[in-house]
């Protein structure tokens, strides 16, 4: 029988039930239907005078830290209460590794562990409990570190449990190299990125000591396109080659990326409410840079051809209810192949293929940027780059002529 929770007027509860824990664990409900877990530590006491007796007293020095791990409030499937029980045990591994930090600190000495965290293990917690535009690439960031421990005999051992302590630099020079033999274009930069990300948060919450990726990086040409893009030529060609079971849903979501510039983790949010039929604009903010950059509101002029692709129905009805990212990269390549376009076509490519095309049909680089959702030039001036090279091929294409 699951044991009561006793909340309090703020929402919130203990887990702990040793009075001694220091610091203890606890959790607030949100209005989501979630359980956010804290700590809350007892950090001793000051001599304060009040203000109003002018008396001398003793004030409690409390701190409380949030996790960024989360509970189902009321799981109702098996793999919520799964969730929930392996979350809960993350937890008070860090809350018994807080404690040890606390004792070392004051008391200058630590008690023996009774259990190690699995870094992997700790991985996967913070994606589940990601909320971000980038999450689906956080998740690649945790499959691929464990492919290259399952593929390096060195690191082999560590592919199933792996302490902290055991990721170090030259682990993360070794997962640098791994990264690029495996990975063309930004795609290794991309992923180590968002490692990078999560062994930073590993550092804030005391899971690491140190960053390992300090030191170690991946770095790329900015200034220069690396992925394929399709040509107005090869669009028409995509356009017009069918197959049999096609998914008329991802058909039309990467034509409209085409014609429009939108990344997929944007195309797959829009709703009909995202668009404005009556002045023939399309309204969304970008999931990538949203709350956090004056530009992640975009707004897209509509032309006959991209309503016609949109159509119409109820406000809060996706338009392109399209399946997960890896289905969708399965059904492009396939229909790619089928075209016989011989590149390596990603969903991005349609974004980058939109603006290199528009640019070399005489559009301005400000218009792009805007179009785009970019905050300023900089992102923006590859796609120039690329069109200079492409007029350049065009020009060695021809006859050398006879003088």
């Amino acid at each position: 029988m699951a044991k009561k929770k006793n909340y309090r007027s703020d929402n919130t509860y203990m887990v702990s039930t040793d009075s001694t824990d220091n610091p203890k664990l606890g959790a607030k409900v949100l209005s989501d239907g979630r359980e956010s877990l804290f700590l809350d530590f007892y950090l001793g006491f000051e001599v304060a005078v009040s203000s109003k007796t002018g008396k001398e007293y003793k004030r409690v020095i409390n701190k409380r830290e949030y996790l960024s791990l989360y509970l189902w409030q009321a799981p109702r499937s098996t793999a919520e209460k799964i969730q929930n029980k392996a979350t809960l045990e993350l937890a008070k591994k860090i809350r018994f590794e807080r404690g040890q930090q606390l004792l070392e600190d004051a008391e200058g000495y630590r008690l023996k562990k009774h259990d190690d965290i699995n870094f992997l293990t700790w991985m996967w917690g913070y994606y589940e409990s990601y909320t971000k535009g980038d999450k689906r690439h956080i998740k690649r960031a945790h499959d691929v570190f464990i492919d290259f421990l399952k593929a390096t005999p060195e690191y082999v051992k560590f592919s199933n449990r792996i302490k902290p302590e055991h990721l170090n630099k030259d682990m993360m020079i070794a997962f640098t190299e791994y990264l690029q033999h495996r990975f063309r274009g930004e795609g290794a930069h991309t992923l180590y990125a968002r490692f990078k990300k999560i062994i930073k948060r590993a550092v804030e919450v005391d899971i690491l000591r140190k960053n390992p990726c300090e030191g170690v990086s991946i770095k790329i040409d900015n200034g220069s396109l690396k992925k394929d893009v399709l040509s107005m030529e090869e669009i028409t060609k995509l356009i017009s080659t069918h197959y049999h079971g096609e998914s008329t849903d991802i058909r039309r979501a990467f034509i409209f990326c085409l014609y429009s510039g939108l990344r997929f983790c944007d195309v797959r949010e829009l709703t009909y409410s995202n668009v404005d039929y009556s002045n023939r604009m399309l309204k969304f903010e970008q999931a990538k840079t949203k709350g956090h950059s004056s530009a992640s509101a975009v707004v897209l002029p509509l032309e006959d051809w991209h309503l016609q692709i949109i159509g119409e129905g109820a406000r809060d009805e996706k338009i392109f209810p399209l399946p997960s990212h890896t289905m969708c990269l399965k059904a492009l390549r396939h229909w790619v192949k089928r075209a016989e376009i011989d590149k390596h076509i990603t969903w991005h490519c349609a974004r980058h293929s939109f603006a290199v095309n528009i640019l070399n049909n005489g559009a301005n680089i400000k218009t792009v940027a805007s179009l785009l959702g970019h905050s300023g030039l900089k992102h923006t001036e590859k796609y120039t780059r690329a069109v200079d090279s492409l007029k350049a091929d065009a020009m060695k294409s021809l006859f050398t002529p006879n003088l």
